[in-house]
C-alpha cells in the first residue's frame, strides 16, 4: 500500500511538471504572437490614429494673443486660402480635439469663429502680437465696442 502511494505522488508530481512547463511555455508563447501580430487595443488603436493626425508645425497660441488663420475654402472645383485675423479668446480641450475661438469686428459686428486646429481645413495658424492678459477666457470682450476691445501686447514671449 505504501508503494501505490509513492506511486501516485510520483505520478502527481510528474503530471503536474509537464503541465507547468506547457502553461509556462503557452504564456511566453501569447505575447510573443501578440506583439507579431501587431493587434492593439481599441484605446491604444485610437491613440495612434490621434498620433499621425495631429500637425506639428502650429506654434504656440496663448488666450490674447491676434492671430492670423489660414482658411481653405473650396469654390467648385477651386480651392483658395482665405485669411481670418483676430484675437483668440478661448482655447478649448487638447490633443487632436484642441480648439481655439477667435474674434474680429467686421463692419462693426463682432465675428466669431471657431477653429479645430488640427483640422485639414486650418491651412495655417500664425501669431501676430501677443497679448498680455490676466485671464483663461475673454469673454468680456464682447461687450465692449471700439479701442476698448483693445489688448496689451506681450514683449516676453
Amino acid at each position: 500500500m505504501t508503494d501505490d502511494i509513492k506511486d501516485t505522488a510520483a505520478e502527481a508530481t510528474t503530471s503536474k511538471a509537464p503541465a507547468s512547463e506547457a502553461t509556462s511555455a503557452t504564456a511566453t508563447a501569447i505575447p510573443a504572437t501578440k506583439a507579431t501580430t501587431g493587434k492593439l487595443s481599441a484605446h491604444d488603436l485610437l491613440r495612434a490614429f490621434e498620433a499621425e493626425q495631429l500637425k506639428s508645425d502650429l506654434p504656440e497660441i496663448y488666450v490674447g494673443d491676434t492671430v492670423k488663420v489660414g482658411v481653405r475654402i473650396s469654390e467648385g472645383n477651386k480651392e483658395r486660402i482665405q485669411p481670418y485675423e483676430g484675437v483668440v479668446i478661448a482655447k478649448r480641450h487638447g490633443g487632436l480635439n484642441e480648439t481655439i475661438t477667435v474674434r474680429r469686428i467686421f463692419q462693426g459686428i463682432g465675428v466669431e469663429r471657431v477653429f479645430l486646429l488640427h483640422s485639414p481645413q486650418v491651412a495655417s495658424v500664425k501669431v501676430e502680437r501677443r497679448g498680455k492678459v490676466r485671464r483663461a477666457k475673454l469673454f468680456y470682450l464682447r461687450d465692449r465696442v471700439g479701442k476698448a476691445t483693445r489688448v496689451k501686447q506681450r514683449f516676453d514671449r
